[in-house]
């Protein structure tokens, strides 16, 4: 029992441990009034993604995901200061770590290929733009006989 609650679940195959996690509790900035100035309700939290033994390929695409939150030495940092309470921005941040991590083990789509119109499709465009062609000239002044 105590191992499910030291380590996180993010696909079938990837599972993050709680001592890759560390927490620091700021104060917010906003709205909030004097409680602002008196309680840390904001989370930082950072994540050793280089150490957690993250895939390579995923670890690589974590990094790019995270972009300026990501550190030099392979951390990702995410701030969450969106709730009034220090649990509930705790929740938002280690929700928001685990979107991004599944998001960076999702492996990425196949590179487009280019393809060419149709024979049928290039012959119809053309009629269909000669057509148009017709029509604009038959708008213009009448000539005399």
């Amino acid at each position: 029992m105590e191992e499910s609650r030291s380590r996180i679940k993010i696909t079938n195959r990837i599972w993050i441990d709680e001592s890759d996690l560390e927490e620091n509790f700021i104060r917010s900035a906003g709205p909030g009034g004097q409680n602002v100035n008196k309680v840390s309700t904001a989370v930082q939290l950072r994540f050793y993604a280089v150490r957690a033994g993250l895939p390579d390929d995923v670890l690589a695409r974590l990094i790019s995901l995270a972009g300026q939150r990501a550190t030099k030495d392979g951390e990702v940092l995410i701030e969450a200061n969106r709730f009034r309470t220090q649990e509930r921005n705790r929740q938002d941040a280690r929700e928001r770590m685990v979107a991004l991590i599944s998001k960076a083990a999702e492996p990425p789509p196949p590179p487009r290929r280019k393809t060419r119109p149709t024979k049928g499709s290039i012959e119809r465009r053309l009629k269909e733009k000669s057509g148009r062609s017709g029509v604009k000239k038959m708008r213009g002044k009448v000539q005399g006989d």
